[in-house]
């Protein structure tokens, strides 16, 4: 059935013997699972793995055992293959309630001891009652100055440099478990004030936008509140009690009546978030690693990942071109129902790909075949067996599934080839941090799963771990049965439907057109050198724009691609020819 075109964009179809979706594909990759620490639901961008720290945490400790969530995992080795841009979505168990830690009471000189009179309110971006550093009681200290509940992943605040000849003051941001001797500092905002008039005005210079997700019907989307932006990784300011407007009269004098408005120098602690990591109030059994099951992965059920899958289905607000969940297998009765949405997603998406696990841990090859072969799509790829990985948090070899991994093995082709070469292989395909693969797949094994439309990973001598193979999950064998040709797809349509983009609501002329084809030409034509196509044509011209066309306000480009192949059987034949015999022209 054609496509219903209703409102103005830009429409881009795949014509191959079977129908496809289209889409564009932007760079970088997505995670959706369990942090330490953060803003609950949000899609949020980290670009380093220190910037993922901060705002996500390290590892968390259960039963005196440290752990790391596979988010974690998956974030570093991500950075290390040389990722610049991860849009990562905490979640948590539905169960559970999460809000953020706001400042004790910021009072005025004539109000300390008394704890009356909040000048202004902070409030942490991330939460969880992890962010409490205070204890049971507001700013209780201990030797050393250090808070009875502070932590690496929690802060506290400092005022210091107050000045009432100009209002302003200086607020510093500390983590969390340093002390007054030995400061901490994460971010500090000098020359501050109070007067809402002015640009040095507290939450203008901090921010004081808060972000909520919300559904309508299926489609979640996230609400703002709040006039400024955020420019604090760590805090915005929910409330200012005490406000300063017109500080200065206009010969640049104080006003006396707006002094005793002015924070005194102190530093103060965070309290009443709730919200716990583990389940039933921070008592429930928490599995990781090798241990999840159907109903407890990470902490967590599948459908605690819902809202935020169906919150990144928006690709007009989202830009990723890899998309993983590790810690949700399909073979998993429950998180099938929500890996199948998720699919769902990315197909209509159309400008990513989902490395998606099929097994849990200690499944044999049977089992992994017996669930691939339920699925049928080339917006997914299936990798197998599970990892013994290095994690850099705990300094502890951990197990975890093969997409923890996946996005990292693509990051690093896209890094030292293109797209559309094949994230597989001893040049592309190696897996530094992989301690070992659960299982070591013989010939034999590695030739089944291939034909299941599962990628092996393997280990050679003297090589390592290795990704083996790079088939998606289309059953019909076409070109985008490949990962490498479903990526080129999605490169090339990142590129062209951005140039398309520019000429909405531009005249639909000769002009237009040429404008069109004077920039993809160009762009294929260095597609096709490097590789990534043996021929192609693009037609936009009177043949495809004739009056009906134009009276209906489209405008139409034809593509035509010849996407090159990736030679993965190697066939040598060695031929022995009797002395004297003569070699073939």
């Amino acid at each position: 059935m054609a496509e219903q075109i209703i409102s103005p964009g830009v429409f881009q179809n795949e014509n191959l013997p079977v129908s496809l979706e289209a889409a564009a594909a932007p760079i970088g990759a997505a995670i959706i699972g369990p942090a330490v620490k953060g803003p609950m639901g949000i899609p949020t961008i980290v670009t380093t793995y220190s910037d993922f720290q901060q705002k996500f945490g390290k590892g968390i400790v259960s039963g005196g055992v440290e752990y790391s969530y596979f988010t974690a995992i998956s974030a570093q080795n991500y950075f290390k293959q040389g990722g610049s841009s991860l849009t990562v979505v905490r979640v948590a168990s539905g169960s559970d309630t999460f809000t953020a830690a706001t400042s004790s009471n910021i009072v005025t000189g004539s109000d300390v001891g008394t704890g009356t009179n909040n000048v202004f309110t902070l409030k942490t971006i991330s939460v969880g009652a992890n962010q409490n550093s205070s204890g049971s009681a507001e700013d209780n200290e201990g030797t050393g100055g250090a808070l009875l509940s502070g932590s690496s992943d929690n802060l506290r605040f400092e005022i210091t440099s107050v000045d009432s000849g100009s209002g302003i003051f200086t607020l510093n941001i500390r983590q969390g478990n340093d002390r007054q001797a030995d400061k901490t500092i994460l971010e500090s905002w000098r020359g501050v004030s109070l007067d809402p008039k002015r640009d040095d005005y507290i939450a203008k210079v901090i921010g004081n936008q808060e972000y909520s997700v919300g559904l309508d019907g299926t489609d979640a989307y996230v609400t703002t509140t709040g006039e400024y932006p955020n420019n604090s990784k760590y805090v915005i300011v929910s409330a200012v009690n005490k406000p300063t407007p017109d500080y200065l009269d206009g010969a640049g004098n104080f006003k006396p009546e707006f002094t005793s408005s002015l924070p005194s120098a102190q530093s103060g602690s965070f309290n009443s978030a709730v919200g716990e990591l583990f389940p039933n109030g921070g008592s429930g059994l928490t599995n990781f690693y090798s241990d999840i099951t159907d109903t407890n992965t990470q902490g967590l059920t599948a459908n605690d990942y819902t809202s935020s899958i169906n919150l990144l289905r928006n690709k007009d607000q989202y830009s990723f071109n890899v998309i993983s969940v590790p810690g949700l297998i399909y073979g998993f009765a429950s998180h099938a129902t929500v890996l199948d949405t998720l699919i769902t997603n990315t197909t209509t998406r159309g400008d990513s790909i989902l490395p998606i696990d099929v097994v849990g841990y200690g499944s044999t090859s049977a089992q992994a075949i017996t669930q691939a072969n339920n699925l049928n799509t080339n917006y997914a790829a299936a990798y197998w067996p599970w990892l013994l990985v290095r994690d850099e948090n705990t300094t502890a070899n951990v197990w975890a599934p093969a997409s923890t991994i996946i996005p990292s093995v693509y990051v690093f082709n896209d890094n030292t080839s293109e797209a559309w070469f094949a994230p597989a292989g001893f040049t592309r395909g190696t897996m530094p941090n992989v301690v070992a693969p659960e299982k070591t797949l013989p010939r034999s094994l590695r030739d089944n799963l291939y034909t299941a439309k599962i990628n092996p990973i393997a280990t050679f001598p003297g090589t390592g771990v290795v990704v083996y193979g790079q088939k998606t999950l289309q059953s019909l064998a076409t070109a985008l049965d490949r990962v490498n040709v479903r990526r080129l797809m999605i490169t090339l349509k990142d590129f062209i439907g951005n140039v398309s983009q520019n000429l909405v609501f531009e005249p639909n002329s000769l002009q237009t057109r040429n404008s069109f084809l004077s920039v993809v030409n160009p762009y294929l034509e260095s597609v096709q050198q490097n590789q990534g196509l043996y021929a192609f044509k693009v037609i936009m011209d009177d043949s495809n724009n004739g009056p009906d066309v134009i009276d209906r306000q489209e405008l139409r480009g034809t593509i035509y691609l010849q996407p090159v192949k990736t030679a993965e059987f190697i066939v040598l034949d060695f031929n022995l020819l009797p002395t004297g015999a003569e070699f073939p022209a």
